[in-house]
Formats: structure tokens, C-alpha cells, sequence
């Protein structure tokens, strides 16, 4: 059975990337747009990994992890930071807010499959 990645990501063109590329290796993607819409799919799907952009329209992506991690049965889904966030300290917030790992865009899609594939083993 294959991996499900949940992907929270606002922008169609980010999603698409990273539904090629995933979709590609074998994983099955849910997407959600929102923040609230990412916490609504965790529960009712309970992903294997989660893919967060911190920049989404309603809640704030760090907020998002944090709510998820704060639901017992989801506290052990790793939640990997994917954002054009790259100042110093970033990578720390994100990490505060329960992220197992962050990676800033643009990303190789080479370096974002090994850190998945790091989370899912």
C-alpha cells in the first residue's frame, strides 16, 4: 500500500509541482488549500506525512502544525515546513510549531523526495 502525503499548499502552481513529483515516486497526494481545510483532512485521513506551507490564506502554517500535533492520534505524523520563509530563525519557528523539518523554496525536487522518503522510513 502506498504512503499518503497530505500537501497544504495555497498556490495551484506549488501543488501541481508537488503532486508530479510525488505522484511520480509512488506516493497517493490529498490536498487541501487552507489551514483548516489541512486540519480537517489530517483527522479524517490521518496521512503519513504532511508537506506545509507556511504562507496560507487563513491560518498561518506554524498555527496549523501547531493545532495538528495537538490531536493525539496525529501528534506522530511528521509535518515537513515547505516555504519561501528563509530568513534566520524561520527554520526555528517552524520547528517550535511541532515541524519534523523545513524546507525553503525553491527546493530540488531531489533534496524534498530524500528528506520525505527520510520521515516516511
Amino acid at each position: 500500500m502506498s504512503k499518503c502525503i497530505l500537501v497544504v499548499e495555497d498556490q495551484e502552481d506549488n501543488r501541481r509541482i508537488l503532486r508530479d513529483l510525488l505522484t511520480s515516486q509512488g506516493f497517493e497526494i490529498i490536498e487541501a488549500v487552507t489551514g483548516m481545510e489541512g486540519i480537517k483532512l489530517a483527522r479524517e485521513r490521518r496521512p503519513d506525512l504532511i508537506l506545509m506551507d507556511i504562507q496560507l490564506p487563513d491560518l498561518e502554517g506554524y498555527e496549523v502544525a501547531r493545532q495538528i500535533k495537538s490531536i493525539d492520534e496525529l501528534k506522530d505524523i511528521p509535518i515537513i515546513a515547505v516555504t519561501s520563509y528563509a530568513l534566520s530563525g524561520d527554520d526555528v519557528k517552524a520547528y517550535e510549531a511541532g515541524c519534523s523539518d523545513y524546507v525553503s523554496k525553491p527546493f530540488s525536487p531531489r533534496a524534498l523526495l530524500v528528506k520525505v522518503q527520510q520521515h516516511l522510513a
